[in-house]
This record gives C-alpha cells, structure tokens and sequence, in this order.
C-alpha cells in the first residue's frame, strides 16, 4: 500500500489499487466496499473495495476476514498483509478522502452532504473497478441511507450488476468485511503518519481515535486551537464538535462594509488595510502584523 503521494499532499483526494489479478478479467466477481472513518472529526475518511471470483467466495471465507471494528490494528495487519499476498485471485482499491476535501465540500454553497459524498464515492470505485477490466457481477455494501433507497439507486447506474445493500454489510458479506480492512488499515497508518502541511512547531500525536467524543481528541482540539487561524487541515471545519469550539473559542470576525447603515464609515478596519502602504514605516504593514504574531507573510513584497 504505497501512502507516499498521498502524504505528499494530503490536502487532496488520492485513489490506490492493487494489480488486477487476471483470473478477475475472465471469471464473474464479486465485489464489497466499505468505509473507514466517516464519523470522526479529524483525518480522512478513506473507502475500500475487494474483489474476487464468485467461485473463491470460500477461499476468501477461509482466510478469516471480519468486520474491522471488532478486529485489533495488529489482527487488521496482519490480515490485510494476507489479501495482499493473496493477490492470484484478489484484488482491492481505496480511495482516500483528505479532511480539507470533506470539509470544503460540506460548506460550499451549494451543500454537498456526506451521504452524497459517501454515495459518489462508492460509484466512483465500483466504475474504476469496471474500467480496469474486472468482471463484476455481485456488489455488496453497506448502506448510507436509507438501504433500499440507496439500492435501487445503484441498480438504475449499473442495471448489469446484482446489488445488494445491507445495514452491517461488513459483519454478513466476507467480501466486505475485506473491504473494511483495507480502508482501515489505510486511514490508521495515514492518520499515524499524518504530516502537517501548516508550521505548527512540534504538533504532538495523541489525538486517540479521532472520534469527537474521545478524551484524547477533545484535549488535542483545546491544546492546538489557533484564536486566529482556527485548526490544521488535519481537522474536519464542516463538524459541528469543530464549529462548537471556534464559535466559543476563537477570535470573533466582523465582515463588515466600509460604509455602515448609517453612512457613515465603519470602525472595523478593512482586511486591505493589512496590505496597503504604511505611513513612515520601514516595513509594509502586512508583515508587521504577520511578525507580531510570530507567522510567516502570505505574500513576499
């Protein structure tokens, strides 16, 4: 699982993928996909398919894949070293969703839910696993929604496949379960290995699970709290746990017009001012409000 282009820049979306295995281009597969990390509120939310012949269902039974969330990280390891190994008749794709692209999906103005987030996302893997020549029959997932809503959706987009979609998909369907490992795997080794793009000195590691209401998250979210700039991108914006402690934490903004109601001109300085000439200065003011506060300019002049 090669995570290096994805560290690289870890404020995009990046998909991964395992060889096809040739016996998947000429026999009927079957296909699971799952998610890992859609509810916390810090690192990405990355999903995962498997694929195998319909006629290595047991084969694939046989290697004692379960539903992630009951297995241990060193048991998710070392199972998903065996799917990888295995890989004459499976095969697996993740694709891994940057919390900066979550949330700025969230908050557009044009609202771009979760749900939808997660539905496209499926679509999408289940198109490229069609598009790298697997022979697929059978999908199996679990559902976001309502399921027999989200299945008759699927079934309309691909008419050819057999679609089935089940509350605790990972827990009944081997092939999910699969899945499952693999997308957690990915997301705890990217969210272990996370490299802050932002200069935060020597951001520590022990943000736990990441979910809101772990301990360890919630003292992580007060520690590296910027009144100013808010959270790395590391951190969902769009959750509300997220928007609670900016609303009560951080400095209050005011975009305010020059001119207010009245007329006359508004006391709030405007954002330009930052950046326009100073009066019998040595330095533009731009970079003397920048080194007041010990960051780096935006802008070189």
């Amino acid at each position: 699982m090669e995570l290096e282009e994805f560290e690289r820049d870890n404020s995009q979306n990046r998909l991964l993928s395992s060889p096809v295995p040739e016996i998947c281009r000429t026999e009927d597969c079957c296909l699971g996909i799952d998610e890992a990390g859609r509810g916390p509120v810090l690192g990405p939310m990355v999903y995962g398919i498997c694929y195998c012949p319909v006629a290595r269902k047991k084969d694939l039974q046989d290697l004692k894949v379960a539903d992630s969330k009951t297995l241990s990280e060193a048991e998710r390891e070392r199972l998903f070293e065996k799917l990888n190994s295995t890989s004459d008749y499976i095969g697996w794709a993740l694709h891994i969703l940057s919390p900066n692209i979550i949330s700025t999906s969230m908050q557009q103005r044009a609202k771009y839910n979760l749900n939808a987030l997660s539905h496209d996302t499926a679509i999408g893997l289940i198109q490229f696993a069609l598009d790298a020549g697997v022979q697929l029959k059978e999908v199996f997932l679990d559902t976001v929604g309502p399921a027999e809503k989200y299945q008759d959706k699927l079934k309309k987009i691909f008419p050819e496949l057999d679609v089935t979609v089940r509350p605790k998909a990972d827990s009944l369907f081997p092939v999910v379960s699969a899945a499952s490992i693999c997308a957690k795997v990915a997301r705890d080794r990217v969210v272990k290995e996370w490299k802050f793009v932002e200069d935060l000195g020597d951001p520590d590691a022990e943000y736990g699970s990441g979910y809101p209401n772990d301990p360890k998250t919630k003292d992580w979210l007060s520690r590296h709290l910027d009144p100013v700039f808010g959270y790395p991108q590391f951190v969902r914006f769009s959750w509300s746990t997220t928007q609670t402690i900016l609303g009560n934490k951080a400095a209050p903004v005011s975009w305010g017009d020059e001119d207010d109601d009245s007329g006359g001109k508004s006391s709030t300085p405007s954002v330009l001012s930052f950046f326009s000439a100073p009066k019998d200065a040595s330095q533009p003011q731009s970079h003397r409000f920048f080194q007041e506060r010990n960051l780096k300019p935006l802008l070189e002049f």
